[in-house]
């Protein structure tokens, strides 16, 4: 039994990159204290397994498109209107990094994809749905940020820097649109999704004993932790990064 004093109120979340990994981890964590969630993803059959997993179309509902495509995101909060007319919550966990290597080689292309998706899209989320409803009953934002943001992180240094930008944005935006809405972030370490397996694939050991915790995060603990930061029980936090990394920092660094 949960204790969150916002579980069955049926809030509506939007959820980006929720098919797999911490967007749906979120997104369970949401469902399981009796919200609805609206969840895009790349992959139509990978949305459509997620959605079965939280409960079927009473609960979620799923929309396929890119994240930095101006016509998907626009179509996505219209259809979570017009399913349940409200979206009280936005999760922006869409993230890529298409490129390893180091800045000077970094072809510029890659440079601007990952920009227009992990920070100008995220813009664009907040933008629509603060319209559509934020901005007239209020609400509250995580954006999903990385501790690749918080130093210099070998062979990964845009996708950090677009993440560090990130969380200046979400103090930008914690700031204009108080006190209805509230702004925050979370900053994981290597969490074991598909997404960060280049980064321990075959050597989770070696990579776990870097941490204090002896171990990589697992979508829960991340879905966890955004789940409180939009409840109620956040409701004095805005502005913040919360860093989700099994005291890997606190050695002084990513390397």
């Amino acid at each position: 039994m949960t204790t969150d004093n916002t579980a069955g109120t049926g809030k509506v979340a939007l959820i980006t990159g929720a098919s797999r990994g911490i967007g749906l981890a979120v997104a369970q964590a949401l469902v399981a204290r009796g919200e609805r969630v609206v969840i895009t993803g790349r992959d139509a059959g990978s949305l459509a397994e997620a959605v079965e997993q939280l409960g079927g179309p009473e609960q979620a509902l799923g929309i396929a498109g890119k994240s930095h495509d101006e016509a998907h995101r626009a179509e996505v909060v219209e259809r979570a209107m017009e399913r349940f007319g409200r979206i009280d919550s936005l999760v922006n966990n869409v993230g890529t990094n298409p490129a390893f290597g180091t800045m000077v080689e970094l072809d510029l292309n890659a440079a601007r994809k990952i920009l227009d998706i992990n920070l100008v899209s995220t813009l664009g989320w907040v933008q629509l749905v603060h319209k559509a409803s934020l901005g007239e009953h209020g609400g509250a934002i995580v954006n999903v940020s990385s501790v690749s943001a918080l130093g210099p992180a070998p062979g990964i240094g845009m996708y950090g820097a677009s993440k560090a930008a990130l969380i200046q944005l979400t103090q930008q935006l914690a700031l204009e649109l108080a006190p209805s809405v509230r702004v925050n972030a979370v900053a994981p370490a290597v969490v074991r999704t598909r997404f960060a397996e280049a980064l321990f694939a075959g050597h989770e050991e070696e990579v776990a004993a870097t941490y204090p915790l002896k171990r990589l995060g697992v979508p829960e603990d991340v879905g966890a932790a955004v789940a409180f930061l939009l409840s109620d029980q956040a409701s004095w936090i805005t502005g913040q990064t919360l860093v989700l990394d099994g005291g890997l920092t606190l050695g002084g660094g990513l390397a």
